[in-house]
């Protein structure tokens, strides 16, 4: 849309041509416009266009940013004789689209025609052709947010309904205003597709509210794929920009009070309704803003929801309920993306209602109907290092507010020292989750994650110690298919010779696959009744041995 012309005392004059709306002009590798030199800030200037033409900003750098001689905070519209001065560098600004428009009619039509400049300025090796629905998007947007910058209005402070009204009354007016659009461009479908992106999540609106797909990943504002049905597909939508997805991404972690800039470009965070969130951007993403959202469902699943979906036996379902019920502490062991947390929530739902039950997560993600909950979510550090509330501060503060059952979303550290002494200080019956991928696993992380806390304890008394606390394992993997499936249930059987013992109670045969690709698979007891049964039967409960019994007895 616009050319560069870049002059140096010492170099040969190079063009840029950018077919963006905006640039940024600076010697960081994010910057459109690449100039280097110590006197060259990260982020210098930037050119952006408005109805009336192309302007220039400078970004507050020391050595400022002059045109025709005089330094200039904001300077435009550009004209073709203005030298613009940066560090010791002179630019050129010629501006394409205002050179068509004034340009007599040819063979091509005058609304095609920045549409073609745009393609013919992206380099040869560009992943996606710019469609014309695209081009309209990214550069009405463009103009929407300089529009706002200029009413320099508090947006913080508006409520979501005030902000999405006002933005949406000046969308009305820079559509109008823009002469260029072509008739062929669907207004209202324009309006609503650059208002989503400027004050809700964009294009990932419509796929949050497709209950097939499971998760959604941004790569890059142009490189979005899908997860449904347990296989990744690419999606065809897209953002119009990096500033896009940083404007989504800022969105979602500004209301539960989290930061992402260049000091701190990770973070965790979560959706309204309970969907987890992790976003990383430059300088760390180096393809531009990333983000990964995995949907948490509308309906929330119960243990017939998964027996249904083949997910677990009516066997497994019943003894799980029995172990959570008697009070007995679970470890849910798994991948990524195993579905830990929907079978931790499922779990926690069989607790008898009434009880004091105190949740812990570093995102709050659990969704439990019980009328005595209180739910803590770890808390990161600001803008100053300071303000840190870790998980392992969580679990050691719930054990001072009376809890009968402790749930912990995830041991990723430390913490799972204190909630293995909590398990063996009379606090039974509680639940947590651990990335790992098979029983045994589950127990050599535990050991390594109380190693963690720093406490300098003999491997011996930390095995002890999780062979006193933890009663049951459920491994949850992930199969070829997708499908989320419970492929083990173990009693942990106490310690011998320095190891810990397990014993199998339920497992997950793998058959073969169908015509489909689909994984064949039945589940079946493995013929071994738990050590805490016969307590419990003594203790008077009705129970079903029949549960355990292996695929040879049913």
């Amino acid at each position: 849309m616009f050319q560069v012309t870049i002059s140096h005392p010492e170099s040969p004059t190079r063009i840029e041509s950018v077919s963006d709306t905006s640039a940024i002009i600076g010697k960081s590798r994010e910057c459109r416009v690449r100039l280097p030199g110590w006197k060259i800030g990260r982020e210098h200037a930037r050119i952006y266009r408005t109805k009336s033409g192309l302007f220039i900003q400078d970004l507050g750098q020391f050595f400022g940013t002059s045109v025709n001689g005089s330094r200039v905070q904001q300077h435009g519209p550009i004209e073709p004789s203005d030298q613009i001065v940066v560090g010791q560098f002179t630019l050129v600004i010629q501006d394409q689209l205002q050179n068509e428009r004034s340009a007599e009619p040819s063979a091509v039509s005058e609304h095609t025609a920045p549409l073609q400049t745009a393609a013919t300025a992206r380099p040869s090796n560009a992943r996606t052709t710019t469609t014309p629905d695209q081009y309209w998007r990214k550069r009405i947007h463009e103009a929407l947010l300089d529009a706002i910058d200029l009413r320099r209005r508090d947006l913080v402070r508006m409520s979501d309904d005030e902000l999405r009204a006002e933005t949406e009354a000046l969308l009305v007016d820079v559509i109008a205003n823009e002469s260029a659009l072509p008739d062929t461009i669907d207004r209202e479908t324009l309006r609503r597709d650059v208002l989503n992106e400027a004050v809700g999540l964009g294009p990932l609106d419509a796929l949050l509210a497709d209950d097939s797909i499971s998760e959604i990943m941004v790569n890059r504002h142009d490189e979005i794929y899908i997860e449904r049905n347990g296989r990744l597909e690419r999606h065809d939508i897209s953002f119009t920009s990096d500033r896009a997805v940083l404007g989504v991404i800022e969105r979602i972690v500004t209301p539960i009070g989290r930061r992402i800039d260049e000091a701190s470009p990770m973070v965790d965070a979560r959706l309204k309704d309970g969907s987890r969130v992790n976003a990383i951007i430059p300088p760390l993403a180096l393809k531009g803003p990333a983000l990964t959202i995995r949907k948490f469902g509308r309906k929330l699943f119960s243990d017939a929801d998964l027996v249904a979906l083949g997910a677990m036996s009516p066997q497994m379902a019943e003894f799980m309920r029995i172990c959570v019920r008697h009070r007995k502490n679970i470890l849910i062991s798994g991948g990524t993306g195993s579905g830990k947390t929907t079978l931790l929530n499922v779990l926690s739902n069989f607790i008898p209602d009434g009880e004091r039950i105190i949740t812990i997560e570093d995102a709050a993600e659990l969704r439990l109907a019980h009328s005595h909950l209180i739910s803590l979510e770890a808390r990161p550090a600001n803008a100053e290092g300071r303000g840190l509330i870790a998980i392992r501060e969580l679990v050691k503060n719930a054990l001072r507010m009376r809890p009968d059952r402790i749930v912990v979303g995830e041991c990723r550290g430390g913490e799972a020292l204190d909630m293995l002494q909590a398990m063996n200080t009379g606090h039974d019956g509680s639940l947590t989750t651990l990335h790992a991928n098979s029983p045994r696993d589950a127990l050599a992380r535990l050991e390594t994650l109380v190693l963690m806390a720093g406490m300098d304890l003999p491997l011996t008394a930390i095995r002890d110690q999780i062979a006193s606390a933890i009663d049951i394992v459920i491994q949850q993997a992930r199969l070829p298919d997708g499908r989320r499936v419970i492929t083990g249930i173990v009693e942990v059987a106490g310690i011998e010779s320095g190891r810990i013992q397990m014993q199998a109670l339920f497992r997950h045969d793998t058959l073969g696959r169908d015509a489909e690709g689909r994984v064949i698979g039945r589940f079946a007891g493995c013929n071994a009744v738990p050590g805490f049964f016969e307590g419990l039967s003594e203790s008077g409960s009705q129970l079903d041995l029949s549960l355990f019994n292996g695929p040879e007895n049913v």
